[in-house]
């Protein structure tokens, strides 16, 4: 799982509020990743096919950034 938290700028979010929301949105992810994998390989869907639907479902997220005012 990762540890660090890159920003735009490069520079590492630092601020264990921060990190900590960030650790348990990633193992909530994962669980549920884990659950929604498993169903669908389980049900007779082709694995390389699952993950290629996740990873396009990750990609197609828009940014929340899109159409913030710059400020």
């Amino acid at each position: 799982m990762t540890t660090t938290w890159p920003q735009a700028d490069g520079s590492l979010i630092s601020c264990r509020e921060k990190l900590r929301v960030l650790a348990d949105n990633q193992a909530e992810l994962h669980t549920m990743l884990r659950d929604v994998f498993d169903d669908a390989v389980l049900m007779g869907v082709d694995e390389g096919e699952m993950r290629r639907i996740l990873i396009e479902t990750i990609q197609a997220l828009p940014s929340p950034n899109r159409g913030k005012a710059a400020g």
